[in-house]
């Protein structure tokens, strides 16, 4: 097990990251969603809540430039499934498992993202909760290599996780030109103390950030048990 905050705190610039596990009471599913940017396009954006998910949205909309990959539903949820992830294929995975397919089959369909040279992996977490079990699963379509004629598929499935344990999965193992995408398995962490309650999880993690490239955290605690949740949204323009 890693120490999450450790692992955000030494990398300034992972891109967007997906945690996602196990209360330390085990009682609950966690899960948190960040974005980080770089250019003013980037850093020009908030999370709105929207039904029972997310949206990014832009913060002054006069300085909005492309809205192609950065306006997107991070969080939708479909039954008692929660989809998490960095882009528009949050609805490639809502319509495919919504007529049947898996997690897996869903992302078929979708690559790393068109940004030369980055070619900015896909990531993509979900949670499933139903008759008190839970489990879930993370996927990362990226480049091989930054080489766009070939996309590598990785889906990691983790069925009853441990309490007080997780996996943090993000885009980029740190800065550079190009960014280097996000290499081997999604990262353990220990997510013990953290999840003593939601605004605890919240605060730590938006406190490691890097000051000068986050942008937004989304944070949701659902009781396994009956799929009740409690979320946050902490914006850095206001």
């Amino acid at each position: 097990m890693y120490n999450l905050e450790q692992e955000l705190r030494e990398n300034s610039y992972p891109g967007r990251g997906i945690v996602i596990g196990r209360s330390a009471d085990g009682a609950k599913a966690v899960t948190a969603y960040f974005i980080m940017g770089r250019s003013s396009n980037s850093r020009n954006r908030i999370f709105v809540e929207e039904g029972e998910g997310i949206r990014t949205q832009a913060f002054d909309p006069s300085k909005m430039e492309d809205p192609s990959l950065i306006i997107y539903a991070p969080v939708r949820v479909l039954g008692n499934k929660t989809i998490v992830t960095n882009g528009d294929q949050t609805d490639t995975i809502y319509e495919g498992m919504d007529r049947q397919m898996t997690f897996e089959q869903s992302l078929r369909s979708r690559e790393f993202e068109p940004d030369a040279p980055n070619y900015t992996p896909r990531i993509s977490g979900i949670m499933h909760i139903e008759k008190g079990g839970y489990n879930y699963a993370m996927s990362i379509l990226k480049s091989n290599d930054g080489d766009p004629s070939s996309c590598l598929r990785y889906t990691f499935a983790y069925e009853n996780p441990a309490a007080g344990q997780g996996r943090f999965l993000h885009t980029y193992d740190g800065d550079g030109s190009p960014l280097p995408s996000f290499s081997g398995e999604p990262t353990p962490v220990d997510l013990g103390e953290l999840t003593c309650d939601i605004d605890t999880f919240t605060a730590r993690i938006w406190d490691a950030l890097n000051e000068d490239n986050k942008v937004s955290l989304f944070t949701r605690f659902i009781n396994i048990a009956d799929g009740t949740y409690e979320t946050r949204i902490v914006n850095k323009n206001q």
